[in-house]
């Protein structure tokens, strides 16, 4: 379809509770499709309506799996378990890194693009990022939930340090595989 811009803080459009989505038709489709679109060109792991522009109860989720994006649409949190800080970023706060806490484990349940009601549950950083795009639907942005700023240098040195830990890993594998031959 087609890559938007992402609107960016502080439009107005963030921080208001979204719409319900009542009509599940190809419009609908469109903007699910658009929004993927948008989301993929910005790098990004989730996306919310209200970030390019629609303020409609519409999100997703991809984690770049090999699964398929999760769709959320009339999203309603059942329960959430555990908790957890690790660090954040949004698509509408670019260059803004921050710990957030959220719970490690999510219940939600949404509607797919046909209306059809459906049950998802979630851990770990999928959880984080379907909480984090739910909170766009209710106009809660991840800044009021910082509670430590990262620096671009820090998160570099996190990646980097993370980068090294997998090489290690994958080398020691290897001099296992290579030792069981």
């Amino acid at each position: 379809m087609a890559v938007k811009e992402i609107v960016k803080y502080p439009s107005p459009v963030l921080e208001k509770k979204c719409a319900e989505v009542t009509k599940f038709d190809e419009k609908l489709a469109a903007l699910l499709e658009d929004m993927y679109d948008t989301m993929v060109a910005a790098d990004g792991v989730g996306i919310a309506a209200p970030q390019i522009g629609k303020s409609l109860q519409v999100a997703i989720v991809d984690m770049d799996d090999g699964q398929d994006p999760i769709e959320l649409i009339n999203p309603v949190v059942v329960a959430v378990g555990g908790g957890e800080v690790d660090i954040e970023g949004c698509l509408s706060f670019p260059d803004l890194f921050g710990e957030v806490e959220r719970p490690i484990y999510v219940k939600v349940e949404a509607q797919e693009r046909d209306g059809s009601i459906y049950e998802l549950e979630a851990e770990d950083f999928t959880a984080r990022a379907i909480l984090h795009e739910i909170d766009h639907l209710n106009g809660v942005l991840f800044n009021s939930k910082i509670t430590r700023i990262v620096t671009l240098e820090e998160l570099e040195e996190i990646e980097a340090e993370f980068e090294e830990e997998i090489e290690a890993n994958i080398e020691s594998l290897e001099e296992r595989q290579g030792e069981e031959r």
